[in-house]
């Protein structure tokens, strides 16, 4: 029998500060040539190859902002004829903006509060600096940060977000394939958020990670979970990454990268049967 065709998305030559998109995605497609005959392209032109393949694969794609007709495009296209897209079209995380940190935050979930006009600002605590950001926003795009004292004109712009600057300990992020966990690194030092290292979980960290995971409507698919520790010890969440999110592969070990592969793998497998 015919193995699956898979179009395998990305940008090769995206700039990212700290990763080596390119790296990453000529690996893990080469990996998957061992079920699926597997074909690269660029984001700007998958919507166009989707009648020729069994299944997409979106992977370290950049900020669809830099191509959002594009991108709006493909997704339309992929839904209107049914084709099986990994990460599923599901998500309500990333993938559909930054509104559900204002979900969450308001359901009293462990996310860094979150307000979303000058309305809502008496949900935030004080603190010395905040940060605003775009609801449609990725890779700090938009980003700034705002002293008190302007923090209810800067709110008055719509289309934004804003959340006090939390100090913490440091950043973790938890990686997710069809919910189950298969791997956690972390920045221990604040300042050089890309400069990652492995991190061992406790039963506690993965469950509130799992939880967001399980908030979310994927069933096939990768997810990011990224959180900071607070100087209290707490997780909250910085964002849930569920479109194409950078896994730091090549910090793994040979065997760890083995099995994230395999669960990569029969996770297509179950999508394109499907």
């Amino acid at each position: 029998m015919a193995r699956p065709t898979v179009l395998y998305v990305t940008d090769l030559t995206y700039p990212a500060r700290g990763r080596r998109y390119g790296d990453e995605d000529v690996h893990l497609s080469a990996a998957l040539r061992t079920d699926f005959t597997v074909a690269l392209c660029h984001p700007l032109d998958a919507a166009g190859l989707l009648d020729s393949f069994d299944g997409v694969v979106v992977r370290n794609s950049g900020p669809v902002l830099h191509y959002q007709e594009q991108y709006d495009h493909f997704r339309a296209e992929a839904l209107r004829r049914g084709t099986p897209v990994f990460n599923e079209l599901t998500g309500r995380a990333d993938m559909a903006g930054k509104q559900y940190l204002l979900d969450l935050s308001a359901s009293g979930r462990p996310v860094i509060p979150t307000a979303g006009g000058p309305a809502d600002l008496h949900r935030l605590p004080e603190a010395p600096q905040y940060v605003v950001k775009p609801l449609l926003g990725a890779d700090s795009i938009g980003l700034e940060f705002v002293d008190p004292e302007h923090l209810a004109e800067a709110s008055a712009v719509g289309g934004r977000l804003v959340q006090p600057r939390i100090d913490f300990a440091y950043e973790v992020s938890f990686y997710f394939v069809d919910r189950e966990f298969r791997y956690a690194l972390y920045a221990p030092e604040p300042d050089r958020r890309w400069e990652l290292r492995p991190y061992r979980p406790s039963a506690e960290d993965l469950a509130f990670a799992q939880l967001f995971v399980d908030w979310n409507t994927i069933d096939h698919g990768i997810q990011r979970v990224d959180a900071c520790r607070t100087p209290e010890g707490d997780l909250l969440l910085v964002e849930l990454e569920d479109l194409n999110p950078y896994l730091s592969l090549d910090l793994l070990d040979p065997a760890e990268r083995d099995g994230f592969t395999a669960a990569v793998k029969d996770s297509l497998h179950r999508l394109l049967r499907r």
